[in-house]
């Protein structure tokens, strides 16, 4: 059977009995009573994924049910380690629907660490800056999105309950997280500010049109991911945290092209930033 026609539950338990004789007695231990944070670096914040202490590496396309990663910075590793002593599972390099996967293909790997015992998840991007008070290398906590990945009810089809709503008692960005992440970007002294992200099919960057209309409809930064993933988790009850890397400043007015090596180069930057927030929330 094809990846949409093997029910959720059974490519989740494969991927599960796949990975979990992979992963040694010492991970079973570190893990034991113990909160277990997914994180998804996203488009230049593969760098972080060399601070993990691993304890497992291993490629998407091995593991039964992942699709590979394509995109041009995406390492498409899944590892299992510690970062500062805290146990994690880090997605170096995410799936894209520009790449061609379904929003249940790009948020499979969500429910395959929240079935190895991930209860939090912090997911990073790099994205474009709509709100002209930003600069490059800043960070947006996000507190709210706006979907344009279209097929929204496929953004669900990974939740166990398949109701395609979300309890309306629960936020999708974890009010407590996100106060944290802003304490530590003050306490390590780098710019970060809550915000909306707006979520796009790409892998076109926006025109200067589309930029002046996202910014009308409330957005801080535009980009090509983490709504699926977010909702996903949000769906199995995870805290979710997400992290915006601004790598570019929209500039309306100007005919100034964004460029993807531009975008990698800023995320590169930002790592030591993401690492500090990482760190904290999970301390």
């Amino acid at each position: 059977m094809s990846f949409s026609e093997t029910p959720h539950e059974l490519r989740v338990a494969d991927a599960v009995d796949f990975l979990a004789p992979k992963l040694n007695p010492k991970w079973q231990e570190l893990i034991s009573g113990v909160s277990v944070t997914g994180v998804i670096l996203g488009s230049g914040l593969g760098s972080l994924a060399e601070k993990i202490q691993p304890q497992l590496t291993i490629k998407y396309g091995d593991i039964p049910g992942f699709a590979s990663s394509t995109a041009s910075g995406h390492r498409g590793e899944l590892i299992f380690g510690t970062l500062h002593g805290k146990p994690v599972i880090a997605m170096a390099g995410r799936l894209h629907r520009y790449e061609g996967w379904s929003n249940d293909q790009v948020s499979f790997p969500v429910s395959v660490m929240h079935a190895l015992g991930a209860r939090r998840l912090i997911a990073s991007n790099a994205a474009g800056g709509l709100n002209p008070n930003l600069r490059v290398g800043d960070i947006i906590v996000l507190s709210d999105h706006v979907d344009w990945l279209h097929q929204r009810s496929a953004s669900f089809s990974s939740s166990p309950k398949r109701t395609g709503f979300l309890r309306a008692d629960r936020p999708i960005y974890r009010r407590e997280l996100i106060d944290q992440a802003l304490l530590a970007a003050r306490n390590n002294s780098f710019r970060a500010f809550e915000g909306t992200y707006l979520a796009t099919l790409g892998p076109t960057y926006e025109t200067r049109a589309e930029y002046r209309m996202m910014r009308r409809l409330g957005a801080d930064v535009v980009g090509m991911s983490t709504v699926p993933e977010v909702l996903t988790a949000a769906s199995l009850e995870m805290d979710v945290l997400a992290l915006s890397v601004v790598s570019n400043v929209a500039s309306p007015d100007d005919a100034i092209i964004a460029d993807h090596e531009e975008v990698l180069q800023a995320g590169d930057a930002a790592a030591g930033k993401l690492e500090s927030i990482v760190r904290f929330v999970t301390g």
